[in-house]
């Protein structure tokens, strides 16, 4: 009698070849988001190129390594340079790490016993600074380190600030989204602009548990 060995392994590259199953267990959803997919991704205001870099920086904060590998692959057809990639990665890096730190002004008011039901206001942001005072060089380090991921390089200020925008979205910070979103305007970026960018967000936060589904079907097929 033969015994098939359960894997260790969770994440396999062939396991997304089973993705088109999910085309015949739910074909309505599947085609229609599919379709989503393509359009956000598709040229518009926004190149292509720009697009796919926005999408493996918001993969990078999702935590799917399919769609890092995915759009990774889609990124080299659009000839997209190894430099680009790992400047939109650290972009992500900084807009990551910056929502655990903006989200610090929230703590210092529930810290100092604020009686205010609003949790988010653009005046709580202010208190940022405070914590140059209770922790200095973490607090310079990190201001450089942002600073050096947002200046222009390989991509220019307003590509980078679309890609912030963008992971803004998938991060959920408030303030980081009204930040980068006036940053980005200031950078000459339409609002059109900035709603693809949006757009390619959602798609790729929706696409990491589409393709994270590979995984339910390795589990119920065991």
């Amino acid at each position: 009698m033969t015994t098939t060995q359960k894997t260790d392994s969770l994440y396999q590259k062939s396991n997304f070849n089973r993705i088109g199953e999910l085309g015949k267990l739910a074909p309505e959803q599947f085609s229609s988001f599919i379709n989503f997919n393509n359009k956000a991704l598709a040229e518009g205001k926004l190149s292509v190129k720009l697009k796919e870099l926005i999408a493996i920086a918001v993969a990078h904060v999702t935590g799917c390594p399919y769609c890092i590998d995915v759009h990774v692959t889609a990124s080299k057809k659009a000839e997209v340079t190894k430099e680009e990639i790992g400047e939109a990665i650290f972009v992500a890096t900084a807009l990551k790490a910056g929502s655990a730190f903006a989200h610090g002004v929230n703590a210092l008011n529930s810290f100092d016993g604020q009686n205010d039901d609003e949790l988010y206001k653009a005046s709580y942001f202010n208190r940022i600074g405070e914590f140059s005072k209770l922790n200095g060089d973490v607090f310079k380090a990190f201001i450089d380190f942002d600073q050096q991921a947002l200046k222009a390089g390989k991509l220019t200020v307003k590509e980078k600030e679309l890609i912030a925008v963008a992971v803004a979205h998938a991060t959920g910070c408030p303030y980081c989204i009204d930040l980068h979103t006036k940053a980005a305007k200031k950078a000459g970026s339409s609002l059109e602009e900035i709603a693809e960018s949006i757009f390619v967000a959602v798609a790729l936060k929706a696409g990491a548990a589409f393709a994270h589904s590979v995984n339910a079907l390795e589990a119920y097929t065991e």
